[in-house]
């Protein structure tokens, strides 16, 4: 009895399952390595349906072309065997055959042109114009034996599989359907001279290969909506690595933490140097407490020094008293002081009379009115 892990099949990655959507730095990355969503056979249908257009229009002009050409070249073997006794130089036949060769290419070059021109232009409006030369660069990866073996039975290969029966089924549904009516043109090709044969021939592959490349075109869009949806799955993250990516774009949320809190107590410190200078703590009296400094020749208006609560609030109040400086309760106002106003900044106009009364009535304790 065979044993099958099924994990070997298994795509999750590491940290559960894959159930978020991908970060526009993901995409950013995917798009590098050329991960796009793309179909080709979109490519491939409109680049078939540009061809054959062409030749509706472009085929008898072609095969016009062609005929004057191999009968330029026949005509030329008896005057080039008259000329040289039947000992006609190599260089010349090199000259006759490169001049055909040419002019073929001239002949063919229109339909090479569009063909190229439809493929550039599929590919820009499916994925836009940044180019990349990552997948262009050879990966040992891709010489994995396993991860080989896991295509071969993926559900990409699968699909891969209904796709082309799709394809192949609707082609001979178009050929037969096109092509049963057609037995008669076709036979009475023995009959006809070469050029009208020619143009038959031409109308027959053009319509056919018109309605062949519609039927394509419709495939293309299936799996064109095929591939955006794929791509879309196999781009989603796991929680835990959305979590490492934000980490790694915004740094670990621990550490900016201690960062954070390095600062705070820093600034504490600052404070609490400036402390002393204050003219009065007004406090709740046991959750706040902020002092409060008034020096009219140097601010417009009280500023506050320091600001605290719970236990910052009470060292405020115990190195007030070290230092002697008042401390005045008033619920309200330390209140209003402690959510409006930062250290550093000078008390709001609205708050005025309220600091001007509790700093009269510090300053009557002190005597200085």
């Amino acid at each position: 009895m065979l044993i099958y892990n099924l994990q070997f099949f298994a795509k999750e990655g590491p940290g559960g399952e894959k159930t978020e959507p991908a970060t526009d730095k993901k995409l950013r990355d995917a798009r590098k390595e050329g991960q796009v969503a793309k179909s080709k056979e979109i490519g491939n249908a409109f680049g078939l349906l540009a061809l054959f257009l062409v030749l509706k229009f472009y085929v008898g002009f072609m095969g016009n072309r062609f005929i004057g050409g191999f009968s330029s070249v026949y005509s030329q073997i008896p005057e080039y065997i008259k000329m040289y006794d039947g000992q006609v130089p190599v260089t010349n036949i090199n000259q006759v055959f490169e001049h055909t060769v040419l002019d073929m290419v001239l002949i063919m070059g229109p339909i090479l042109i569009v063909g190229v021109v439809v493929a550039f232009l599929c590919d820009v409006v499916q994925v836009k114009w940044r180019p990349t030369g990552k997948p262009l660069m050879p990966k040992f990866s891709k010489l994995n034996p396993v991860k080989g073996f896991k295509k071969i039975i993926s559900k990409e290969a699968i699909v891969e599989l209904i796709k082309s029966i799709l394809k192949i089924g609707l082609i001979v549904y178009v050929l037969y359907s096109y092509l049963k009516d057609k037995y008669a043109i076709i036979f009475s090709l023995y009959d006809i001279s070469m050029k009208q044969a020619i143009g038959l021939i031409g109308e027959l592959v053009t319509e056919l290969g018109i309605r062949v490349s519609a039927v394509y075109l419709i495939v293309g869009f299936l799996d064109y909506v095929y591939q955006k949806y794929k791509f879309k799955e196999d781009m989603k993250m796991t929680k835990q690595e959305v979590k490492d990516e934000f980490k790694d774009a915004e740094g670990d949320p621990q550490i900016k933490g201690k960062q954070r809190q390095r600062m705070r107590e820093a600034a504490q410190r600052r404070m609490m140097q400036k402390l002393p200078e204050a003219d009065v703590v007004i406090t709740n009296p046991t959750h706040y407490a902020v002092a409060i400094k008034y020096d009219p020749e140097e601010y417009e208006a009280p500023m506050v020094l320091a600001k605290g609560e719970n236990y910052l609030a009470q060292k405020i109040k115990e190195t007030a008293k070290e230092h002697h400086i008042e401390i005045v309760e008033n619920k309200p106002l330390a209140r209003m002081l402690y959510a409006n106003v930062e250290v550093g900044e000078l008390v709001p106009p609205e708050l005025y009379q309220a600091v001007a009364e509790v700093l009269a009535f510090v300053y009557h304790l002190q005597g200085k009115v």
